[in-house]
């Protein structure tokens, strides 16, 4: 029986800043689905707030996975409840390789019971798993024992994030602007990666993004505009084309309290630049 992903009237602040006003989203494993909006208008903010950042403040509503509350999981029991966040800007971690990380986390996402010291997936299991699907993703075998993202490009660290999600098997998949900083040959290859992996393991998958391209190659089946920090419209692939012809003026004029709400939250993000992404 496939999980569903619950999202309903979800408030998220940030520094006593309220940013989300009420989100609902409802995702089933095995659909695709497109949170498009313009800057500042949360989607990272309700990317962070699923995931369990600690700056990110749940002031109201209710987040479930399979009919389980996760708002009361911290991080990594979400992360072992089946859900997955593929960052904007993925993290370096210097000293540790790509396969100790992913043998450490497949370990204990699989084995959620484990307690710090037991013992790890066995080597033998974990590198002929590591070995297939680094060959799918067409993957050179040298990457697994360079250190996480230390000194990756933009396209390496992307397609490191889809190992994880492949080595994962994460019910539920975020891809927070996973185009970010790509050329279009690497967007390509990352989509074609995730495409692969969502498919072939029942992913449901909710791709975070400003602009059309990665929709060329990642298809969703259901399409929503955050605005103003909430969902103010949702439809089929026809809203991206929408989007891309009239951009967000006919989404200010049908909707102008959201408007307002939109520059608001635009001013703070200005105010506040450089410490925490909306």
């Amino acid at each position: 029986m496939s999980k569903v992903l619950q999202i309903d009237n979800l408030h998220v602040a940030i520094g006593g800043k309220e940013i989300l006003k009420g989100v609902n989203l409802t995702i089933r494993q095995g659909e695709v689905h497109a949170l498009m909006g313009p800057n500042g208008s949360g989607k990272s903010t309700l990317s962070y707030a699923l995931m369990g950042h600690p700056n990110y403040e749940v002031t109201s509503g209710t987040v479930t996975l399979g009919g389980e509350d996760i708002l009361a999981l911290e991080a990594d029991e979400r992360a072992k409840a089946g859900l997955f966040l593929a960052f904007q800007y993925p993290t370096s971690i210097p000293g540790v390789t790509v396969a100790n990380f992913l043998r450490h986390a497949v370990t204990n996402v699989r084995s959620p019971e484990r307690k710090e010291g037991e013992e790890l997936i066995s080597m033998r299991e974990f590198r002929k798993e590591l070995r297939e699907q680094m060959d799918e993703l067409g993957m050179d075998p040298e990457f697994a024992r360079r250190y996480l993202n230390e000194g990756f490009s933009g396209g390496e660290k992307k397609r490191a994030e889809v190992l994880q999600l492949a080595m994962l098997r994460p019910a539920f998949a975020i891809l927070d602007e996973t185009d970010s900083g790509l050329d279009i040959d690497a967007v390509r290859v990352v989509s074609e990666g995730v495409n692969r992996v969502a498919g072939k393991i029942g992913t449901g998958v909710l791709v975070i993004t400003h602009y059309k391209r990665i929709l060329d190659y990642i298809k969703p089946q259901f399409v929503h505009i955050l605005f103003g920090g909430r969902v103010v419209e949702s439809g089929g692939p026809e809203l991206v084309d929408v989007l891309e012809r009239e951009g967000y003026d006919w989404v200010r004029a049908k909707y102008p309290e959201a408007a307002r709400d939109e520059d608001e939250m635009e001013q703070q993000q200005s105010a506040a630049t450089g410490q925490l992404t909306f």
